[in-house]
């Protein structure tokens, strides 16, 4: 007498969402408030490892305080959108740029921090 056991082992389904906007909004520094206290405390050292983290040259932030758009901050922020495919406008970088300084550093080196670690959601089929 033959028994045939037939066993399949569940596959995992591994579902990844790609947004084409930021993870987070220009005001939600406070999400990690490690990033918010070095970026309030020491603006440059935050705006060089970010710069760092993109994959361009660290000293490339402290060039930001010559000129009334800040160069360094709209051109990496433009750089991390085309990257990951974020929606947005030259000239909405350059006024976040120019007003909101610190907190568009803040939702770069976010941003880059969320797409370098993103989450996956796995489920398993029964």
């Amino acid at each position: 007498m033959t028994t045939n056991l037939v066993m399949t082992q569940p596959q995992p389904y591994v579902m990844t969402t790609v947004s084409n906007q930021w993870t987070s909004d220009i005001c939600d520094c406070c999400e990690d408030l490690p990033m918010c206290c070095l970026a309030c405390w020491c603006l440059p050292c935050f705006t060089c490892k970010t710069s760092y983290e993109a994959g361009e040259c660290v000293c490339l932030p402290l060039l930001d305080a010559y000129g009334c758009i800040p160069p360094m901050t709209t051109s990496l922020r433009v750089a991390v959108r085309t990257r990951y495919g974020i929606e947005g406008s030259i000239c909405k970088d350059c006024v976040l740029s120019c007003f909101c300084g610190p907190c568009t550093w803040c939702q770069i080196a976010r941003e880059i921090k969320t797409r370098k670690n993103p989450v996956f959601s796995v489920t398993i089929s029964r």
